[in-house]
C-alpha cells in the first residue's frame, strides 16, 4: 500500500516530468515536445541501469569483503535481516566526512556505503541505526527515486539554459527587428520567464522528494531495527561533527559531495539553502519523529 510520502512522491515526480515536456513544447514546439519525450525517457532507463556504478565510481568508494571490514559487515547483516532484504554490497569511501548512503535499483541489486569518518565517530549501535535507515532506502527503491528525479531536474536546467541562449542569440542576431509584433515579443517574454522558472520549480520538486524520502526511511529504520534512540543520536552526532572545519573542508573537496548529498543520511555541507531548498529536513524534526516512533513502540528517550 503506497503511503503518504509515496503519493506526494508520485505527484511530484509527474509533475516533473510535465515541466520537462512543458519547456520542451515551449522552446520547440511539437518537436521540441517529441524531443523532451525522448529525453524523458532515456534518463529514466539511464538511471535504472547505470546509476548505482556512476555513483560509486564519483565517490571513490571501493568494496569492501568480510574479513577486511568484519564489523561494517556485521551491521549490515544484522540491518539487512531486520529489513526482510538481501544483503547489499559493502563500500568504504576514504573520507573524514562522517556520513553514508545506498544505492542501486532495486533490492536484489543494492550497494550500501560507510564513510571512515562514521565510523570512527559513531558507536556501533548508532551505525546500526544508521543503516537500519539506509536499508529503508533500499526497501522503498529511493535510491533510484532519487537518481530519477534528480536527472529529469538537471535535465530540465539543460533545457532552460538552452532555451536563454538560443533567445539571446537570436535577438543579437535578428538586428532588433520586431518581427512577429507584439505577439512575437510576448513569445519570447513567456520563453524566457519559463526558462528562468523552470530550473527553479524542477530544484524544489528534487528537494521536496529528497525530504520525504529520508521521513520514510528514517521511520522503516526506527521500526525494523525497533531502535529510533540509535538513529536520532546518530543524526545529532552527525549533523554536529559535519560542521568541523576541517571535516568541511574535506566536504568540499570530495568529488561528487555537493550533486549527490541528496544520497547521504546527512548534507555533508553545512550551512545549506533555505528549507525549501534544502535536500534533507531538519534533523530536530527527524529527531522528534524518531522520539514520537520510540513512544509508539516503548522506548521512551
Amino acid at each position: 500500500m503506497i503511503g503518504r510520502n509515496g503519493i506526494k512522491t508520485l505527484f511530484l515526480i509527474v509533475l516533473l516530468s510535465g515541466l520537462l515536456l512543458a519547456i520542451g513544447q515551449v522552446v520547440g514546439g511539437p518537436i521540441g515536445l517529441a524531443i523532451a519525450g525522448v529525453l524523458v525517457f532515456a534518463m529514466n532507463i539511464g538511471s535504472y541501469w547505470y546509476s548505482d556504478k556512476l555513483i560509486l565510481k564519483t565517490m571513490n568508494a571501493h568494496e569492501v569483503t568480510p574479513k577486511q571490514a568484519p564489523g561494517l559487515h556485521r551491521i549490515v547483516d544484522r540491518a539487512a535481516r531486520e529489513a526482510g532484504l538481501p544483503k547489499p554490497k559493502v563500500y568504504i569511501v576514504d573520507t573524514p566526512v562522517p556520513n553514508a548512503f545506498a544505492t542501486g535499483r532495486d533490492p536484489q541489486h543494492a550497494a550500501v556505503a560507510a564513510t571512515t569518518g562514521i565510523m570512527g565517530l559513531l558507536t556501533e549501535r548508532e551505525i546500526s541505526g544508521v543503516f537500519a535507515h539506509e536499508l529503508g532506502h533500499v526497501k522503498n527503491r529511493d535510491t533510484l527515486i532519487n537518481t530519477i528525479v534528480a536527472m529529469l531536474a538537471s535535465t530540465v536546467m539543460i533545457i532552460a539554459m538552452f532555451a536563454k541562449y538560443s533567445l539571446f542569440f537570436g535577438l543579437m542576431f535578428a538586428g532588433g527587428n520586431r518581427r512577429g509584433g507584439d505577439a512575437g515579443l510576448a513569445n519570447v517574454a513567456g520563453t524566457l520567464v519559463l526558462a528562468i522558472v523552470a530550473p527553479i520549480v524542477a530544484s524544489l520538486i528534487q528537494m521536496a522528494v529528497s525530504r520525504a524520502r529520508e521521513y520514510g526511511a528514517d521511520e522503516i529504520g526506527a521500526r525494523n531495527s525497533r531502535d529510533p534512540e540509535a538513529l536520532a543520536s546518530a543524526l545529532q552526532k552527525l549533523a554536529l561533527g559535519s560542521q568541523a572545519p576541517h571535516v568541511q573542508a574535506a566536504a568540499k573537496a570530495m568529488v561528487g559531495a555537493e550533486s549527490a548529498n541528496h544520497l547521504f543520511i546527512v548534507n555533508p555541507l553545512a550551512g545549506g539553502p533555505g528549507r525549501w531548498f534544502a535536500s534533507h529536513p531538519p534533523v530536530e524534526e527527524r529527531v522528534q519523529r524518531l522520539q514520537a516512533i520510540g513512544r509508539e513502540i516503548g522506548q521512551i528517550f
